[in-house]
């Protein structure tokens, strides 16, 4: 009996069966870099002697980090990337036609379920929720990728996580995450994959589900799985028209697999969450949370960039202005889902309480631009980091959170639970 991930790692790498810890030579499906990691990959890719990528329609480069340009050097950073795409004739996603990578490729129909996919970013994991086996690397073992096709790892455990009950208003995918990271630790699943199961899990939207497998990461796991369901054939029916559907008993784990753990979670009473600084498990309630004064807001990034995150902030800030004391982000998290946005009103929704929307990009994310913190400020991001400098400042302070509290919070100047504002 096995896993998802263990029947996927096994039918890459020619067995029959794979066991954990077992070493392996595994093909991949997709190898994906963006502006900061692309360029070193493309160097030490230079440095094995190899011509040609070993399948350009198996490549894939996004300038998301720090695009558009800020400065010369990401500029220059950009140009590198963008020539060695050109030559390689790999698939390049230009500023005004790129948005946030992982946002971006599975609307895009490039991830497919039971692929195995690697990336020079640690939220290639986001990917987890279309059923792929999908993992960060550095960029020397992604140069190696990109050259062989092929990677050598270590067959991870699986833990299962379990979600029971039924979730309370304003809980969505961001606050079960939290809330499983706060509860296990940033290192709870290290080198693991963590499953996500449950009928919690099998009503959660697809949006819900990027999320949570984005953020599988910061508890230290290697990935993070959904198998595929109704929900799932359907978002790949709408997305990809690569995508034939298969048997749901080949694309979700035997039910006597082995997992080295098994979570269970009664979500029925859990609030809306938020991570305190500077790490993603120092969780609490949103009642244990108000009163916290900011300075900005943050909504948007590739956990929570996607148009039902949007919906989401706009039914709060619908009529409403953004507190006076603070700014208000909002990064759509690529061009189709700023467009559509803006078909739905929601981009005038946003404008007209006096939030800034930029075109999408990882830049407040990582400290890097649109964005920065100044020491002594305070920020709540539905993003999916706030260690120490992670935005700015080493003297600021993140806060993570879902969008409900997040437009909440942008309201109110401080953070706050959606019922203050949406009652």
């Amino acid at each position: 009996m096995k896993t998802l991930t263990e029947k996927i790692l096994a039918a890459h790498s020619d067995k029959r069966k794979v066991n954990t810890n077992e070493f392996v030579n595994v093909k991949v499906d997709m190898v994906l870099s963006n502006d900061v990691t692309a360029p070193l990959a493309i160097k030490e890719f230079r440095r094995l002697g190899v011509s040609k990528v070993f399948d350009s329609k198996k490549v894939i480069m996004v300038p998301d980090h720090f695009c558009p340009n800020k400065d010369i050097q990401s500029a220059e950073q950009a140009k590198l990337m963008r020539e060695f795409a050109k030559e390689q004739g790999i698939n390049y996603f230009e500023v005004g036609r790129m948005g946030i990578e992982h946002v971006l490729l599975p609307e895009q129909g490039f991830v497919l379920p039971r692929q195995v996919i690697v990336g020079a970013d640690s939220h290639t994991c986001t990917y987890g929720a279309l059923g792929a086996f999908a993992t960060g690397m550095g960029s020397t073992d992604v140069a190696v990728a990109m050259a062989t096709g092929e990677i050598w790892m270590k067959v991870p455990p699986t833990i299962k996580f379990s979600y029971h009950g039924k979730l309370p208003e304003w809980v969505g995918g961001k606050d079960l995450i939290l809330y499983t990271i706060g509860d296990i630790g940033v290192d709870g699943a290290l080198y693991s994959v963590m499953e996500f199961d449950g009928e919690v899990i099998d009503e959660l939207p697809m949006d819900g589900r990027f999320t949570m497998a984005n953020m599988a990461i910061e508890a230290g796991a290697k990935a993070g799985m959904f198998k595929v369901d109704g929900k799932i054939e359907e978002y790949m029916k709408q997305h990809s028209r690569h995508y034939h559907s298969e048997r749901v008993e080949k694309s979700c784990s035997d039910e006597n697999a082995e997992y080295s753990r098994i979570i269970e979670y009664d979500v029925s009473r859990i609030e809306p969450q938020v991570a305190f600084p500077h790490i993603p498990s120092n969780t609490k309630p949103v009642s244990h949370a108000r009163g916290v004064k900011l300075d900005q807001v943050l909504i948007g990034g590739c956990t929570n960039g996607r148009l039902g995150d949007l919906r989401v902030a706009a039914k709060f800030l619908h009529g409403r202005q953004i507190h006076s004391d603070l700014r208000c982000i909002i990064l759509p998290g690529s061009q189709k889902v700023y467009l559509d946005a803006l078909r739905e009103g929601l981009i005038e929704t946003f404008i007209k309480a006096g939030a800034a929307v930029s075109t999408p990009t990882c830049g407040p994310c990582l400290g890097g631009h649109m964005g920065v913190l100044a020491a002594g400020e305070r920020c709540l991001s539905t993003t999916n980091r706030n260690f120490v400098g992670r935005m700015g400042s080493p003297k600021s302070e993140v806060y993570l959170a879902g969008p409900a509290v997040a437009a909440a919070s942008a309201i109110q100047g401080r953070i706050a639970s959606p019922e203050e504002v949406i009652y």
